[in-house]
């Protein structure tokens, strides 16, 4: 799955879920290349990002989910919502749900991921198409993208996962590229206080270096979600590792 399309890197101040103010140069050089790269790749799903673009939802943004990733990209998968992103594109959020549903699903939403009011969201939809305000091609279109995913990955031939690698997970091998990629991507986001005076590079022969904080000796946290458990968990009996404050010392 290609996500979160698209922006979702260049907020205004960084905040997470804000708002992407660019010109289409930008747009297009910048935010857009993975994503172009990925469908020609052959990637099957596409997820909508929570943030916005130039004010406007990326959930609910035709423009770019149907008329630039559908049509000018020709991505033949299927576009899915996050997590409770429906509810998110009113504020306050689920404060217009119909209205959420009915700006989603034309803007090009396949697969929405409802969690908790999923009956409501069914209601809700049923009752739109109904009324024809979104039109049975469109559900008909959805439909179609999220099947052609399906039966391209023989799950209707073979439903059941194959459990004939699960032995490796977790091995010594997946583990030392976990850490060497641990080396390679971590980023001190600041540079000590002093302009003139930079903290980094430390010396080498740098005799002491001291790791302070709450996520100084602890595994869990330094993990984060998307690890062993979905949104993370503190503490050091999460799994077995080296965190940074063992490591610096």
């Amino acid at each position: 799955c290609a996500r979160q399309f698209v922006g979702d890197g260049g907020t205004v101040k960084g905040i997470n879920e804000n708002d992407t103010i660019v010109s289409s140069t930008e747009l297009y050089n910048i935010h857009m290349p993975a994503y172009k790269d990925s469908i020609a790749k052959g990637v099957a799903t596409v997820m909508a990002s929570y943030s916005s673009l130039n004010g406007v939802k990326m959930t609910a943004n035709y423009e770019m989910l149907t008329g630039y990733l559908k049509n000018k990209l020709g991505f033949k998968g299927f576009v899915i919502a996050d997590w409770l992103a429906l509810d998110k594109i009113t504020d306050p959020p689920h404060s217009n749900y119909t209205y959420s549903v009915q700006a989603s699903i034309l803007a090009g939403i396949d697969m929405v991921m409802v969690p908790y009011n999923y009956t409501e969201f069914i209601d809700i939809l049923t009752d739109l198409v109904n009324k024809k305000v979104i039109p049975m091609s469109r559900i008909d279109n959805a439909v179609r993208r999220i099947l052609r995913v399906k039966f391209s990955m023989g799950l209707f031939e073979d439903p059941i996962a194959d459990k004939s690698l699960v032995k490796k997970l977790g091995c010594k091998e997946h583990r030392e590229l976990a850490r060497e990629a641990v080396r390679k991507s971590l980023v001190l986001l600041k540079n000590g206080k002093s302009a003139t005076e930079p903290l980094l590079p430390l010396p080498k022969k740098a005799q002491k270096i001291l790791v302070a904080g709450t996520h100084a000796d602890d595994l869990g946290n330094q993990c984060g979600g998307w690890t062993i458990e979905w949104q993370g968990r503190s503490g050091n009996n999460l799994t077995t590792g080296t965190d940074l404050h063992a490591f610096s010392s």
